[in-house]
């Protein structure tokens, strides 16, 4: 109990002097350890994964130190994570990336996370959910530019091979694709908002080659409260700081050949708030 003890201990020091919190869930395909084994929707899924990862860290002891990472890694490393030169031309990887803030940067932090937690030196493709406007803004072409220009970079540094993005409707995808140098391949719709494909984007897409993709994703993947609630509970009652989530990317390895899902799994970014 007096390992428990110092550990949650140790936990708690790292967590109140860190800046930046980083969670890598490991591969939810055989992943026991998640309350619930069929979640009911991807923000249920989330929270859970959250949940048992910190929790799982906490458990872990941790060595005294006076070195205080400003960056905090609160994960179980998982070999299974990793893909090996053999087989990465077997699989495809796939990610979505949800992002919370307006900030560029933490695109490229992200796309070098997967790559490094999955030991890959490029994404196969990567979709683009960008934070939903302010209800005073519609989205709108100069919304989405920043993100699909910090896409297009890592498109040419080598770092993804295809770019999606996600609920533009045809007008929007229209305007996207006659202004960005990097197309879009694909673009995701909510079935929850059309249980039909819209007639004139479905026509656009063909005539352009880009393929439309199908989601049950919600506006916000996760909300701030929701957040906080996750830590509370993977921290064990401890109290800890409000922190805001930065960016959330999801990932998936699939066997091309079999079409199988072999990996999945979530890589979170958060930031102490600032009072």
């Amino acid at each position: 109990m007096d390992t428990e003890n110092n550990s949650n201990t140790g936990a708690k020091v790292l967590l109140d002097h860190a800046k930046t919190l980083r969670f890598r869930t490991g591969n939810l395909v055989d992943r026991s350890r998640l309350k619930k084994k069929c979640p009911g929707s991807p923000s249920e899924e989330l929270r859970d994964c959250i949940e048992a990862t910190l929790t799982d860290w906490f458990s872990t002891s941790k060595p005294s130190s006076k070195d205080f990472p400003d960056t905090l890694d609160c994960s179980i490393p998982e070999p299974t994570d990793a893909i090996t030169p053999e087989e990465r031309e077997e699989v495809k990887v796939s990610a979505k990336l949800f992002l919370c803030e307006s900030d560029q940067s933490s695109i490229r932090d992200a796309v070098e996370m997967a790559c490094q937690t999955l030991a890959v030196s490029q994404l196969d493709s990567v979709i683009i959910a960008p934070p939903g406007p302010l209800e005073v803004e519609s989205q709108s072409l100069a919304y989405l530019q920043p993100a699909w220009e910090e896409l297009e970079a890592l498109v040419r540094s080598q770092r993804i091979a295809a770019i999606g993005t996600s609920d533009l409707d045809k007008d929007l995808l229209e305007q996207l694709y006659n202004w960005a140098q990097v197309k879009p391949s694909s673009n995701q719709v909510n079935l929850a908002s059309c249980c039909v494909m819209p007639p004139d984007l479905t026509a656009f897409a063909k005539e352009f080659d880009i393929q439309l993709l199908t989601h049950n994703d919600p506006k916000e993947l996760m909300s701030t409260a929701s957040f906080q609630d996750a830590l509370k509970e993977g921290a064990q009652g401890l109290s800890i700081a409000d922190w805001r989530l930065e960016w959330v990317l999801r990932y998936s390895i699939i066997v091309k050949s079999r079409g199988i899902i072999k990996s999945k799994g979530y890589l979170v970014s958060a930031k102490k708030a600032s009072h």
